[in-house]
């Protein structure tokens, strides 16, 4: 009868230490480097920035608010987290675009993920693992994800769910393989729930009761994280803030908070993000590129067992088990949901740097040529892309491909990709760690030779121009003169001009809604007041709403031009007037019906 292998012994401090320290250098380079060189990324991130700022600015910490409404999407640590940014003295000096204090929080929950799969790793090795290589391997396979790097930089609550539910799920391995603070996993989920919500027990508790079928070791699970006492824990860490929030609020938070942007997310499909039961399969694949061949073994390899009635093994050597649970908890949950968007995955992203650096040393040949083959085909389309880019028609910006054309940063991209692939083959006559490594640390370099660019390119053409009308709103805009965007609309204007912006699409219900808002409805920072001889308002439009009717049938006085948008000061009694023959014609307004995400 064949012995039960043996944990290996954990990685030597010195060592350790010099692998954390060249993770957190890694780390800085891919989400740090020139965070707040270019502006928030619209629409949702001035939404997060301008509410953490308010919170920040107002003293008022528990209820996000933002253009004057409250925002009841998301819990609020994330705006919590953004807001002790902003809090921060000097803000011109170190963070004029707003970036750093909105953008910190992700960048750095990302950086503490790899830290906590290389540490996890360094403290637990696997069997068959080059313990140091594996663990750094780890985290750049998670941070190389093309997910990650994006949502990794903006001002969102993704990044910083993923980083507490990776903590949580990580510390609960951590305690069954031995750890005695069973206890840490139950309070960073906590965190988990103020982040996200809800979906932070389910994801958490899907993959608890995944890994115990697979491991078929229930009872050794729950004798060592103590889930009764663990939930109370959770509770006393989340519960408080719900129900503050629910006292002050009322049953508008519960209906938009729990109703809309929980339950309904699930049960519907909202904000017309239909995708087929099958869509979180492409994005699995996409989500670990060039590295997807290694994550589709190492999963078929953890759970080859599913169905063989053997007993478990060592809990100290079922960290791939784990993290293939892990993975799976999320693809089915979300594949469940109605709603489905590509950020939705971002939570599996470190169980899959697990599993690419777990299998990589003992990978099969396929799998390895597959990825080295992926990785050229990446470089060859960075050497071919003088030929596709100008495919590319992107309305809000005409000029990208000639603009990045000229950004010079093209030969970098392919060049690094040619270099990973090279390294890659070297490193595969001696092991498949170093040949892993040798494929990540090129694509590290990447990031601020070829990715940085390519934003700012964007940031340049996107987002510059909104920036720029914001000033001259500043400069234009009359005492207690309203202000409104119509047509293309970003809610950026309303954070870098620091105004409420009543927001209308372009549609001729628009213009019908704006009129009558502007006499009717109230929020902070707006008072409604009637159409009156002088009385105007200021209404940023963009060139191509500003060409249709009714809108380009309303006598306007330009103000200024920058990029695609127009400023147009507008006399209230002329807006009311073309809004009335809009009414004649049958239309309606329609502004004051229920809109759980209006800003």
């Amino acid at each position: 009868m064949s012995q039960a292998p043996e944990a290996p012994s954990p990685v030597v401090r010195p060592l350790r230490l010099w692998v954390l320290a060249a993770t957190t250098l890694l780390g800085v380079v891919i989400f740090l480097w020139r965070l707040g060189s270019s502006g928030l990324v619209d629409e949702t991130p001035p939404l997060f920035a301008a509410a953490a700022r308010a919170m920040a600015e107002s003293g008022d910490w528990l209820i996000p608010r933002v253009n004057g409404l409250p925002r009841y999407d998301k819990p609020p640590l994330v705006y919590w987290a953004m807001g002790f940014f902003y809090a921060l003295p000097g803000q011109e000096h170190w963070n004029p675009l707003g970036t750093w204090a909105a953008r910190l929080p992700s960048a750095l929950a990302s950086i503490s993920v790899m830290l906590g799969l290389a540490q996890t790793l360094l403290r637990w090795p696997q069997q068959g693992q080059r313990q140091a290589l594996t663990a750094l391997a780890a985290a750049l396979a998670f941070a190389l994800s093309p997910l990650v790097l994006l949502w990794g930089r903006i001002a969102v609550s993704d990044a910083l769910f993923s980083g507490c539910l990776a903590w949580s799920l990580l510390l609960s391995w951590r305690a069954y393989a031995g750890a005695r603070r069973w206890w840490a996993c139950w309070l960073v989920l906590g965190l988990a729930v103020l982040a996200k919500g809800p979906v932070a027990l389910i994801l958490f508790g899907l993959t608890l009761a995944l890994f115990g079928g697979l491991q078929r070791d229930w009872r050794g699970l729950v004798r060592k994280l103590k889930p009764l006492r663990g939930l109370l824990i959770t509770a006393l860490v989340a519960l408080p803030w719900y129900g503050l929030a629910v006292l002050v609020e009322g049953e508008a938070f519960v209906a938009s908070f729990f109703g809309y942007h929980n339950l309904q997310r699930f049960t519907v499909v909202v904000n017309h993000h239909l995708q087929p039961w099958w869509f979180f399969g492409p994005v699995l694949v996409i989500a670990s590129l060039p590295f997807t061949p290694l994550l589709l073994l190492g999963l078929a390899q953890a759970l080859a067992g599913w169905r063989r009635p053997v007993q478990a093994g060592p809990p100290a050597l079922s960290l791939q088990r784990f993290a293939a649970c892990w993975l799976l908890a999320v693809l089915l949950f979300f594949t469940l949901a109605a709603t489905k968007l590509p950020s939705y995955w971002i939570p599996a992203t470190p169980a899959a740097g697990l599993l690419v650096a777990l299998t990589a040393p003992k990978a099969r040949r396929w799998a390895w040529g597959a990825t080295v083959a992926l990785a050229g085909v990446f470089c060859l389309a960075w050497a071919a892309a003088p030929s596709w880019l100008p495919l590319i028609h992107e309305p809000e910006m005409p000029a990208l491909a000639q603009e990045l054309l000229a950004a010079g940063w093209l030969p970098w991209a392919s060049g690094l990709y040619g270099l990973a692939v090279g390294l890659a083959l070297l490193g595969l006559r001696r092991d498949g760690a170093i040949a892993l490594l040798g494929l990540q640390l090129p694509l590290v370099a990447f990031v601020p030779l070829a990715l940085m660019p390519a934003w700012q390119v964007g940031d340049q053409l996107r987002g510059l121009p909104v920036r720029q009308m914001a000033q001259q709103v500043l400069r234009q805009r009359g005492p207690q003169e309203p202000l409104a965007m119509v047509g293309i609309m970003k809610p950026s204007l309303h954070y870098y001009g620091r105004q409420v912006v009543l927001y209308e699409g372009a549609e001729p219900v628009g213009l019908i809604n704006l009129a009558d808002r502007l006499a009717r409805e109230g929020r902070q920072g707006l008072r409604p007041s009637a159409a009156t001889t002088g009385s105007t308002v200021l209404l940023v439009i963009d060139q191509g709403t500003a060409a249709l009717l009714p809108w380009r049938a309303v006598p306007h006085q330009q103000l200024a031009s920058q990029g695609l948008y127009r400023l147009w000061r507008i006399q209230r009694t002329d807006l009311q007037g073309q809004a009335e023959l809009l009414l004649q014609g049958g239309q309606r307004p329609d502004w004051d019906l229920p809109r759980p995400e209006r800003y």
